[in-house]
């Protein structure tokens, strides 16, 4: 079987997206960065620069899980 290269659409921006939609999440339960945060066993730091940063600092599925939970709001949504 003969494999080739097939085109994908990637959102180059996927980053930005998330970050906005953690704030977005975040603002709507009514949540502070710092206690974001403390819930997710992070530094306020790192929450603030996930926002403020708008995509240049990442984080991983286990911090995005995290993030779900403590703002009650399913993983997918922050994709959208």
């Amino acid at each position: 079987m003969t494999a080739f290269k097939r085109d994908f659409n990637f959102d180059k921006d996927i980053r930005k997206k998330i970050a906005l939609n953690i704030k977005k999440y975040r603002l709507k339960a009514g949540i502070t960065q710092e206690q974001l945060a403390l819930d997710i066993g992070l530094s306020y730091d790192f929450t603030r620069r996930l926002e403020f940063k708008k995509g240049k600092v990442g984080c991983s599925i286990d911090t995005l899980y995290k993030i779900s939970v403590v703002l009650n709001t399913r993983i997918d949504k922050f994709f959208e």
